[in-house]
C-alpha cells in the first residue's frame, strides 16, 4: 500500500525536477523520464567500471571511450560481459600506470 499522506496528515507532494530540468509527477513519471534515454542506466554503470578499472576519476578526455563502450555493449543487451571487456580493451586501460 502506498502512502498518500505525510506523518501530519497533509498530502505527500510526488512532483520533482531532475538535474536536466525534466519534471515529472509520482513513480510512474520517474519511470517514463528514466526510460527516454535507454542508454542512462549503462552509461552510469560503464563510468562507475572505469573508475574502479583506472583507480582514478574520469575526465572529459574519457567520455568518448565511455559512450563507444555502451555503444558496442547495446547489441548485446548492456551485458556485464560486455560492459567489462569493453573497459579491459580501452586505451585508458591499457594505458594505466601501475603505482608499484
Amino acid at each position: 500500500m502506498r502512502r498518500t499522506l505525510g506523518e501530519g496528515g497533509e498530502p505527500i507532494d510526488e512532483s520533482a525536477v531532475t538535474p536536466g530540468g525534466i519534471a515529472f509527477e509520482g513513480v510512474t513519471g520517474l519511470k517514463a523520464v528514466l526510460l527516454q534515454d535507454h542508454q542512462q542506466f549503462p552509461r552510469a554503470v560503464t563510468e562507475k567500471l572505469l573508475i574502479y578499472a583506472l583507480g582514478r576519476g574520469v575526465s572529459h578526455s574519457d567520455m568518448p571511450v565511455i559512450r563507444q563502450i555502451v555503444r558496442a555493449a547495446e547489441p548485446e543487451n548492456y551485458r556485464w560481459s560486455s560492459i567489462i571487456l569493453g573497459i579491459v580493451k580501452s586505451p585508458p586501460f591499457q594505458m594505466r600506470r601501475s603505482d608499484s
